[in-house]
């Protein structure tokens, strides 16, 4: 492979695919990887220039990944298993690699609805991600400017679905959503994907643990306009909220915070459109083609 292909290769595979410094169990997932690629590099006598050449990555991403400053992708490792002839181990570490490939906040979201018995979430300019489809959600990373790779936007996608298991949960938690009409109106990748994604919502809306409502863009103001807003209750009696518009964004459990955001949810929940009438709505934009 020539050296325009190796620096090509190096630089493309570079957005997206920091550590976080702040996420301690990325930061050591990352660095006791990057430390066997480097052992096993150096045991068979090669020097960082040549292994690059052979596996195909500029000599920067290969110090970044041995420093665990760099999350390798799943071909790097597959490369370096093949080139090193580590029979299958490099290639295996990617179990562990791709636990800690999203931020660590996407990863806490995954954990909290996972544990939580009870989930209120209102959302205002998108449709939840536990309520998108792959399409849909594809559509909104190609749009985030964020230069993502086609694998990096496979990975995030599949990141956002696999969210989708708490529908599966055994007993199943209840599930509210109140959903902006604005969001339901933006055909998000196009009419076809737009089609397919309001029909999973009437699916999903007809779960019996599922309450969905549209809030309808004539009833005014109400305590939603400042962001979304999540509350996330559990089996244990404890519970975790998040606003946009409220206490910096950050989730809180403090009491005092959790009964302000429940009392915004509640207002929210009251002023729209009641499940029914929800269903008969997405129903009309469907036919208004």
């Amino acid at each position: 492979m020539d050296g325009e292909a190796v620096r090509s290769r190096s630089e493309a595979d570079e957005p997206g695919w920091e550590v976080d410094p702040e996420d301690e169990w990325g930061v050591a997932v990352i660095t006791t990887v990057g430390r066997q690629l480097k052992l096993r590099r150096e045991a068979r006598g090669m020097r960082v220039g040549e292994f690059g050449a052979a596996v195909g990555y500029g000599d920067d991403l290969v110090y970044k990944v041995e420093s665990g400053k760099r999350i390798p992708q799943p071909e790097y490792l597959d490369r370096a298993d093949e080139v090193l002839g580590a029979d299958g181990l490099l290639s295996a570490a990617w179990e562990d690699v791709k636990k800690v490939r999203y931020p660590k906040s996407v990863r806490a979201l995954a954990e909290l609805e996972a544990r939580a018995v009870e989930l209120g979430v209102y959302v205002g300019l998108s449709i939840h991600g536990l309520l998108q489809t792959p399409e849909h959600a594809r559509a909104l990373f190609e749009v985030s400017q964020s230069a993502h790779s086609d694998e990096e936007l496979d990975e995030l996608v599949a990141a956002r679905m696999g969210r989708k298991s708490i529908f599966e949960r055994s007993p199943a938690p209840m599930l509210s959503f109140v959903q902006e009409e604005v969001a339901l109106r933006r055909r998000v990748g196009g009419t076809m994907v737009w089609r397919q994604q309001l029909e999973h919502l009437l699916e999903v809306a007809q779960r019996r643990n599922v309450t969905f409502q549209v809030m309808p863009t004539g009833a005014g103001e109400h305590p939603g306009l400042s962001g979304k807003i999540e509350v996330l209750k559990f089996g244990d009696g404890t519970a975790v909220g998040r606003s946009d518009g409220a206490f910096n964004g950050r989730p809180t459990s403090e009491l005092k915070q959790l009964r302000i955001l429940e009392l915004r949810y509640s207002t929210i929940w009251a002023q729209a459109l009641c499940p029914r009438e929800s269903l008969a709505f997405i129903e009309q934009l469907l036919g208004e083609e």
